[in-house]
């Protein structure tokens, strides 16, 4: 089985929302969060290029019934 469209939307979706969670974290967060405000920065930023990353592993070619042998 390899891996299909559905599963790299299944991986896309999540890290999109969390890493921009996190850098929306970061631009937006208050005083007291400034010494996370780096973490959160690298978080975010690596959340969503893992998840754009996965839209380009190539996908397998689709597979073909292969007909049954006679005897």
């Amino acid at each position: 089985m390899g891996i299909n469209r559905t599963a790299k939307g299944i991986v896309l979706v999540p890290c999109l929302l969390l890493g921009a969670a996190f850098l929306a974290a970061a631009v937006w967060g208050d005083e007291a969060a400034a010494a996370n405000q780096r973490l959160a920065l690298i978080l975010g930023c690596a959340l969503m290029g893992g998840g754009l990353l996965a839209q380009w592993i190539p996908e397998a070619a689709p597979e073909r019934d292969q007909p049954a042998p006679k005897d």
